[in-house]
């Protein structure tokens, strides 16, 4: 079973939220995927990750470069994973995988503040309780921290 964390962002955006989550992965050892909506915005991700903050090294690369095998953060809009990513990130309404039930951990981030957005997610939710994963639902209370809703 794949625990599912959906992450409902209206405090902070997900160029703020992305990075640290990433971060946190990558600390634990774990292989990730990021799937962005569109080829464009895996180009912004891939920005985003070079300059987040001027004392953080978050390694990772596209699937577009002759290494993406090695890469421990692959950003793609593509499904699948070059890197034998066990934890997938999807972002920008990026559509559910095929193969959920081969990953660790799913982690879908929705923008709180966009209703097509919101109503996607609950689609999500829905289709991930339907085939049984374990799925969980975080919002960011009024310090900042996360709280589980679900």
């Amino acid at each position: 079973m794949t625990e599912i964390l959906f992450y409902h962002l209206d405090r902070q955006p997900l160029e703020r939220v992305l990075p640290v989550l990433l971060e946190k992965s990558v600390e634990r050892g774990w292989k990730v995927v990021v799937e962005a909506a569109t080829a464009e915005r895996v180009e912004a991700i891939d920005t985003l990750l070079w300059t987040y903050a001027d004392d953080s090294f978050l390694p990772h690369g596209t699937d577009r470069e002759a290494d993406a095998n090695l890469q421990p953060v692959l950003v793609t809009s593509q499904p699948g994973r070059a890197n034998a990513a066990s934890v997938r990130f999807l972002v920008d309404g990026a559509g559910f995988p095929d193969d959920a039930g081969t990953y660790q951990r799913i982690v879908v981030l929705f923008d709180g503040h966009d209703p097509d957005a919101v109503d996607g997610a609950r689609v999500q939710w829905k289709l991930a309780r339907a085939a049984g994963h374990d799925c969980t639902y975080w919002q960011q209370g009024e310090s900042g921290r996360w709280e589980r809703k679900a």
